[in-house]
Parts: C-alpha cells; structure tokens; sequence
C-alpha cells in the first residue's frame, strides 16, 4: 500500500510542476533508427521459376494432344492441383515464385482456335482445311501437324493474311499473365517464344516483357516468319522499347541442338563479330538458359577432359533438322566454350558478346513445370506418366538425321529451374535480376547458392552475421565485375551453399576458372573449395574420393546419411595474375538420387531402361563474376 502511495503522489507531482524549458530534452542531430531493415536495399531473397513453359496454345503442343491453356500453367505453378492433359492429378510438391507462359510465336493459339472452331481461324482457307482434318479423327490429326510442319520449315505462314489471328490469341495469353500476376506472392511474367530454327538448328529465345499487359498489347510477337536471324530480333526488341518505354530482354537456350550457331565465331548473316555486335547481344541478351529437358548446357567431356562432372544429360548426336552433328560444332554450342572464347573477344575488341548470366527452365509442353524426378509429367503429352514403353522409346531428337543420331524419350531429364536473387517477388524486381545477372541455374531442386568476390575478404568474414550485407560492401555478388587488381591483391571468394529443405543432401562446391594467357589461349581449371564428410581437399585442389552413393535402384529410395545439408567456403585463386582476364562460376552438386526412368520402373513394375544412369547428381550453376585487366 506505501509503494502504491508513494506512485500516486508521484503523478500528483508531475502534474502540479510543468516542465519548463530549461528541463526540456536537447534534440539530438542523429536520427535514431532502431530497425536496420527499412534502409537495407540488396537482395535478400532467392525465387524460384520457370522461364520456358509451353501450353495448347504452342502449336507444336496443342497439335500433338496439350489441352490445357495458360490459365492451367498458372494454376499448377501457383500450388493448386489440376488434371493433366491426360487426366492425372497432378500438383507440384511446393509453388513456384514466379512463370512464364512462353509459347511459340509461330501461328500461336493454332490448336484451341481447331478445338472451338473459331470462325476467324475457319475465314482462312488452310486454316479450314486444317480445322477439318484434325476433327476427321487421329489419322486427320496426324496430318494436318504435319503440313503445319512442312509449312513452318519453308517458313510459310499459312495464316498470313489473318494477322487479328495472332493478335486475338497473344491477348488473351496477356490477360491470363495479368489475371494471375499477384505482386509479392506470385509473379506471372508475359512472355513468348521466338522459334528461328533454320535448317532443324535452334537459334530460339524466349522473350520476357518487364511490362503489363497495357504496353505488351501495342505489339504482336516477332515470330520466325518474319526472321531467323536474332539480330532482326533485336532490333523488334529496341522498336518495342521505342514505341512503349517498356523493356525487353531475350534467353537464348538449347546451343547443344543448334550445330555450332549458338556460340558461332560469325554473326548469322556471315559477318564478323564487331564490338557494336557484342554489345548489342549482352544487352538483349543477357542471360542464357544453361539447363532444361533437352539437356545440359554447361560442358562437354570432350572439350573438358579434365572434369568428371561434365557429361551429365549430354544431348551432343543431332538436331532437329537432317544435318549430323560433328565434333568441329561443339566447342560453338557449350557455355564454358563461349565463356571462355569471350574473354578473347573482350581483349580483342573491347567488348564480349557472351558475358551473360546463366538460369535453368524446363522446355515443358504440356503445361505443367514439373521439374522434380519423383514427379515427371514428361516433354509432350504422349510422354506423361504411364506403363507404356513409348515413355521411354519415343524418338525426341534426330527424327530426320542419319541413323544413330537419335535422342529418345528416356535421355530427356526432368530439369530445370531459374533461380533469382532479388528483394521482392514482382516482375520488375526480378526482371531486373535477370538483367544484371544475378541469377542461378539449377536442374531442377531448390537448393540455395551464394557467392561474393572481392580484395578485402578474409577467413573470418565467412561467419560473419552480416554475410550478404558485408560481401555486398566489400565485393560483387554472381554476375558482377570485380575491378582491376592490384599488383599484391588476390580475389577472394565467400561462398555458401544449402541443399534444398525437401531433398538431397551437398557431395561438394566448385569453382570453375577460364582464363586467358598472354599468348592469347585460353584455359580452364577445377577447384573442389568444400567437401562433405571427412574427405580432404589435395594439392591439385581436387577431393581425395567420391562422395558415395545411396541410391536403392529396386526400390527408386536414397537416404541423405551421405552429403551435408550446407557447406561453405572462403577461397582465393592462387594462380592469379592481374594481367590476365577471367571469369569464375560456382558449380555445387548434390549427392546422386534416383533417375525419373528409376522411379517410373519402380511405380510402373516395368524394366528400367539400362542406356541411361540409374541416378542423378543434381546441381546448380551461378552466373560468373568476371576480372578484366583495366576494368
């Protein structure tokens, strides 16, 4: 009762005496903020999505069985589950973060204007006639795909003089972008795919608009009937801009089935690669899709002997066109070949015309971004989850090319996934990303990279609590240019890796230096910077042994008793030379798990195909970071 009192009479006191000037607080000069996060501006998060997404509107889709729209890719990326095109449900384990619906340009919405009868589609001779046969029956279907075939590789539009055609079926694929984009918890990209294959050989990119529907629908996409040649793209790309004050970039993909036109050392018209040339493709073209279904983009045993992880998904037989592959095309389709050819183009011109970024996406045409091995819906309709053989025998590739350069249905991977670090799930902060190249690819799991490079880096910094905001401070992050060196300085690299929450544990980290030499050649290195278990890390810069391998095949199981769930590492080059240039990428593998082909033999009780690995070591490339004497 005193205590109480004695605080009564307190207050009593405060409110009889005012305070008078002289007791009143000096106003201080700093402004206290106690929440650091308001100012912070870096990227602190990864999304993850799929850049590269077919639906029925994508004639090579639709005509071969795809039923489901746009509307239905958004659904699935968003979490919800749907009916495949062949009637399965079907959900993805956790949502994407972000999509785009990139269907093919060419007579874009072909088939659903076929399945509704659409009279604009009718009002056209050929489009009648194709119209007829696919609702005469399956032999009708199979014909009428087929002339579309014929008329795409003459690059004859049938549907030339219905141009409201194409802008009818691009609107509503914006309208289903702009239905389903919600800013901070999902974005839907509008997109599509130019489709320039000239001769069977790919030269496609798929083009993301940073814009709404608003300025996207002043335009209708540029499409292989007007040009197989990107820089023609571009140039639609610069009017676009020009008219709307919108952005536009373009993600070349699949230089492992463009027979040496990818990378090539000539522009597509046969001219030479000028500076003006190179910055106008990194400026249009600032990231590459590294990884998808139809293989891996990243190496090849044979222009990378010296690296046991290179032959992985490697589609190196054909294209889609009757020319063979040869050997003397590869080093023109890899992207470490052009990574490290561009530092040649840098030193020579001023300019490199491959110093972009890497993301991985799926290629899918059936609507459904299904990446994980344990839920593979396939490359097309046919190829969706079944006990039929043809899941695993179905020509994909090499269909029209000399015996033995065929690719089949069991060499396609489930893969892949782009992943961005940015600070918030919109399209133009990860858009943005895209266009400074802080990405990653991955081939398909969610595992989680981070890498800094910088002079000021040291041991102790790796566990610092301010990890992102320091290396941003003191170094550049995946994608970014690390200034010129000093004649003592040595460029340090804080990495941190962490498996995907819901899958396999790391086997170890890597990063992969090309470098150019005095005399002009160029070279590239391995380094094993961390190692799971107890093995050691040698001289070369290699790990001692293997990680091992868990994987049951009868079963289809792998348990995670191998690996660790992160890893992490401080490293410095120690063959540095400031006079050189060089880039650096971080590759990490996860520890193998089952094979999409291991698990459909177990669920299907059939025999598993004995061409193709058993399991799989998923991985995940990062964008480089780039050091050019002068820079």
């Amino acid at each position: 009762m005193k205590t109480i009192k004695l605080l009564l009479s307190s207050i009593v006191l405060i409110s009889v005496y005012p305070v008078t000037a002289q007791d009143t607080p000096k106003p201080t000069t700093k402004k206290i903020q106690y929440s650091p996060y308001p100012e912070e501006n870096y990227p602190n998060q990864v999304f993850y999505g799929d850049t590269h997404l077919h639906t029925s509107y994508s004639a090579d889709a639709g005509m071969i069985g795809a039923t489901l729209t746009p509307e239905d890719a958004y659904k699935f990326a968003m979490g919800q589950q749907i009916k495949s095109n062949t009637g399965l449900d079907v959900q993805l384990s956790r949502p994407l973060d972000f999509l785009v619906v990139a269907d093919h340009s060419e007579n874009l919405g072909l088939a659903p204007a076929i399945a509704a009868s659409d009279p604009l589609l009718l009002s056209n001779d050929w489009g009648k006639k194709i119209h007829d046969l696919v609702k005469s029956g399956m032999e009708g279907a199979a014909a009428a795909y087929d002339e579309w075939i014929a008329k795409l590789a003459k690059r004859e539009n049938p549907l030339e003089d219905k141009p409201e055609f194409l802008e009818t079926y691009w609107h509503k694929i914006i309208e289903a972008a702009e239905k389903y984009n919600q800013p901070g918890r999902f974005t839907a990209f509008i997109g599509y795919e130019w489709t320039s294959n000239p001769g069977g050989n790919n030269l496609h990119r798929n083009i993301i608009f940073r814009d709404g529907g608003d300025k996207a629908k002043q335009v209708i996409p540029f499409s292989q009937y007007d040009s197989y040649d990107p820089e023609d793209l571009w140039k639609w790309m610069q009017s676009y801009e020009d008219k709307t004050g919108g952005k536009l970039l373009a993600i070349p993909h699949n230089g492992n089935l463009s027979n040496g036109l990818m990378f090539d050392v000539e522009t597509f018209s046969g001219g030479p690669i000028t500076k003006e040339y190179a910055e106008r493709r990194m400026k249009r073209e600032p990231v590459y899709e590294i990884t998808q279904m139809k293989g891996d983009g990243e190496a090849h045993p044979s222009l990378s002997p010296t690296d046991e992880f290179a032959d992985f998904e490697t589609w190196d037989l054909g294209s889609f066109g009757p020319q063979p592959k040869t050997k003397d095309m590869l080093p023109r389709e890899y992207v470490r070949e052009a990574w490290k050819r561009g530092l040649a183009y840098e030193k020579d011109l001023g300019a490199n015309p491959f110093k972009f970024g890497v993301i991985g996406s799926t290629d899918s045409h059936t609507a459904l971004a299904s990446t994980e091995e344990d839920n593979y819906f396939g490359k097309v309709v046919s190829l969706e989850p079944s006990a039929d053989p043809i899941r695993f025998e179905e020509v994909i590739a090499g269909r029209p090319a000399p015996e033995g350069h065929q690719i089949y249905a069991r060499q396609v991977s489930s893969a892949g996934l782009a992943a961005v670090w940015a600070r918030e799930n919109t399209r133009t902060a990860i858009w943005d990303a895209f266009a400074r190249k802080e990405v990653f690819a991955t081939t398909g799991t969610r595992l989680r990279v981070r890498v800094f490079a910088g002079y000021e880096f040291n041991s102790d910094d790796l566990y610092r609590s301010d990890f992102a905001a320091f290396g941003y401070a003191r170094g550049v992050p995946m994608g970014g240019d690390l200034a010129q060196a000093s004649s003592t300085q040595v460029p340090s690299f804080m990495v941190k890796a962490v498996r995907d929450p819901d899958g396999a544990n790391l086997d170890r980290v890597q990063i992969i230096k090309g470098w150019l030499d005095d005399e002009g050649n160029s070279h590239e290195k391995i380094y094993d910077i961390a190692v799971s278990g107890n093995r050691k890390i040698d001289k070369t810069g290699r790990a001692s042994e293997k990680v091992g391998n868990t994987v049951n095949i009868e079963e289809a199981s792998y348990d995670n008793s191998i690996g660790a769930p992160y890893l992490e590492a401080i490293w410095s080059d120690p063959e540095f030379d400031p006079s050189q240039s060089a880039f650096y990428y971080v590759r990490v593998l996860e520890i193998p798990t089952p094979r999409w082909t291991t698990i459909d033999a177990k669920v299907f009780g059939i025999e598993r195909p004995d061409d193709v690995p058993a399991s799989i070591q998923e991985r995940a490339y990062t964008s480089p970071i780039w050091y050019n004497p002068g820079e």
